[in-house]
């Protein structure tokens, strides 16, 4: 007969900590989901400050059970979409946020996806973007506001 593991009850966690091996608080869940926010936000800006068209950010976790938020973007050409990912690239490590766990078509640069895990940035030519639409076919999606940066548009 096996012996079942001995169960170790947790402590209570305050909203400001989670014990090591512990369940986060809602408080915790909340902070991490505002950081999601505002690293999708931050992306839509670097998208804006290569001269990106059409950015928007779709709020898709409640749908779409692997990932929070969508960054949708596109770019006239070749080079301006595999540039605005590379600004998203740097722009988002350099607020403290995580590499992109997977990125995929840089190469043809027609539809660069920069899959961050909790949010995904979309980078279309413009085409493309139309040809898949994929404002309609997550318009469930609540929109995420953001507003450009003074400076991007310079």
């Amino acid at each position: 007969m096996v012996a079942a593991p001995p169960t170790v009850p947790f402590p209570a966690a305050s909203a400001a900590s989670v014990p090591m091996g512990g369940i986060p608080t809602y408080t915790e869940i909340d902070r991490d989901r505002e950081q999601v926010r505002e690293w999708t936000r931050t992306a839509a800006r670097a998208c804006d400050a290569k001269g990106a068209e059409d950015t928007l950010i779709l709020e898709v976790g409640a749908v779409l059970a692997i990932t929070d938020a969508f960054v949708l973007t596109s770019g006239r050409n070749h080079r301006q979409v595999a540039t605005i990912a590379d600004e998203v690239e740097a722009a988002v490590k350099a607020v403290g946020g995580p590499p992109p766990l997977r990125v995929e078509g840089r190469e043809q640069a027609e539809w660069v996806l920069l899959d961050y895990g909790d949010f995904v940035v979309h980078v279309f030519l413009d085409e493309v973007r139309r040809y898949y639409d994929l404002e309609r076919l997550w318009s469930d999606a609540p929109r995420l506001g953001w507003e450009p940066t003074p400076a991007s548009r310079t």
